[in-house]
């Protein structure tokens, strides 16, 4: 997830990223995007030794605000962007 576009600032609209720090790695997925509410979804996966795809641990939805402070408090603990580590399920469909 850039949280920045070129000129410093967050992007307009939330985007998906990932962000590791080698035992365990976040998705960031957008969920909801109108003027008034934008969330995302925030997928905590731990990596194991030997298995493809992390195990899925924790799921939650955040504000993007607070999903901009979390990725920004995880880059400064040493955290790194990193490729999709697993297919993220499609939202259902209503």
């Amino acid at each position: 997830m850039n949280v920045t576009d070129r000129t410093g600032r967050p992007p307009l609209s939330p985007q998906e990223g990932w962000i590791s720090d080698g035992r365990q790695v976040l998705h960031f997925q957008p969920r909801r995007y109108d003027r008034w509410s934008q969330s995302l979804e925030v997928t905590l996966g731990e990596l194991i030794p030997g298995e493809a795809t992390p195990l899925l641990k924790r799921r939650k939805e955040l504000t993007r605000e607070q999903a901009m402070k979390l990725w920004a408090q995880k880059r400064r603990a040493g955290w790194r962007a990193c490729p999709p580590q697993w297919i993220p399920p499609q939202p259902p469909r209503a």
